[in-house]
């Protein structure tokens, strides 16, 4: 699982390096060579899209998240677990409905292409799904963990799955 979590951080990397030498390239041709092009732009953008999406699914730790646990707070270890795993089932739910249509949709946008590069709406958007599966995993994960009676921080890195 190591290898698996390494492998999503070098992959989170290369899309932020895509990102930096689209950028350098636009700067460079539009300044330097009076060139200026659209498909860096589009490039930074598909990547941007797809780091957010595929770092919130497979990088980022739990307790990297930003959220406003106020109730939570309000509780001893037992409640906080029983409030966490009632977020997280209202979390898997909501995701899981969300499903059947977000995969009609993303499916739907195989007849629009990107302006510059031509690229699939579908293939690009499907970073949506793999993330939207990601979290109703992530979510599970924490629910087992909870009825377990383990606190979030030990076990949400979702590499440990």
């Amino acid at each position: 699982m190591r290898l698996l979590a390494r492998a999503a951080e070098a992959v989170a990397a290369f899309l932020l390096a895509v990102i930096f030498l689209a950028f350098v390239l636009q700067i460079a041709l539009r300044y330097l060579f009076d060139l200026p092009v659209g498909w860096t732009a589009e490039i930074s953008l598909v990547a941007w899209v797809w780091l957010i999406l595929w770092g919130s699914a497979f990088v980022l730790r739990d307790e990297e998240e930003i959220r406003i646990d106020l109730l939570k707070a309000l509780f001893g270890p037992r409640g906080q677990r029983i409030v966490a795993s009632i977020g997280s089932i209202a979390i898997v739910l909501l995701f899981a409905l969300a499903l059947p249509a977000t995969w009609d949709y993303i499916t739907f946008m195989k007849v629009e292409k990107s302006s510059y590069l031509k690229i699939r709406f579908d293939w690009l958007y499907s970073i949506y799904l793999v993330f939207a599966v990601a979290v109703i995993g992530r979510h599970l994960w924490l629910i087992v963990n909870a009825a377990r009676g383990r606190a979030q921080a030990e076990s949400t890195h979702i590499g440990s799955l």
